[in-house]
């Protein structure tokens, strides 16, 4: 990420400086017919080619797809039911990370504790796939461990959970990371 960004910076420095120049000695002696047409074509050329940097830079970094889906159309029907289950379970995620140690747990509703069959996670940037990782907990009651090393910075957490009953439960939280 630190390349492309590096990178991305000297592009549009050289592009800048040598539109300077063209403009100097474009006009150190007078504006001229063919002086401006030069200049209006070398502003859009360099419009132009800023914008095919910045698509060409979009494109190579986009990590694609996060997960192959079912059928779209079905899916968004059943989200309204998928949503209400949801919300009838109560849960809340408690997230901390301290000591190379993800913690997720799970609080029912009204205080009661969690009846949490099954958990699958998710850890990664939030833009890029290059860092994800789906770490193993260890289940003890509705507190979950994993060992893990999170580098500095914002990262992503999407919780998968199966209740015993087997409702749903999904949640994308936001961790930020100082250690």
């Amino acid at each position: 990420m630190a390349q492309t960004i590096e990178f991305f910076g000297l592009f549009v420095a050289s592009i800048l400086s040598v539109f300077g120049a063209l403009i100097w000695l474009l006009f150190r002696n007078g504006i001229t017919g063919r002086k401006f047409l030069i200049f209006v074509v070398s502003f859009f050329g360099l419009v132009i080619a800023v914008n095919v940097g910045m698509a060409y830079q979009a494109v190579h970094t986009f990590p694609g797809l996060e997960e192959e889906t079912g059928n779209g159309y079905d899916e968004s029907q059943a989200f309204d039911q998928i949503m209400q289950a949801q919300q009838a379970l109560g849960w809340s995620i408690g997230l901390r990370y301290t000591d190379k140690t993800l913690t997720v747990t799970f609080n029912g509703k009204d205080g009661a504790v969690a009846q949490v069959g099954a958990m699958n996670v998710l850890v990664g940037r939030p833009t890029e796939a290059a860092d994800d990782q789906r770490p193993a907990f260890a289940q003890n009651g509705p507190v979950f461990t994993a060992p893990v090393k999170l580098a500095p910075g914002k990262w992503m957490v999407k919780v998968n959970a199966l209740a015993k009953d087997g409702t749903e439960f999904h949640q994308r939280l936001s961790l930020i990371v100082t250690e």
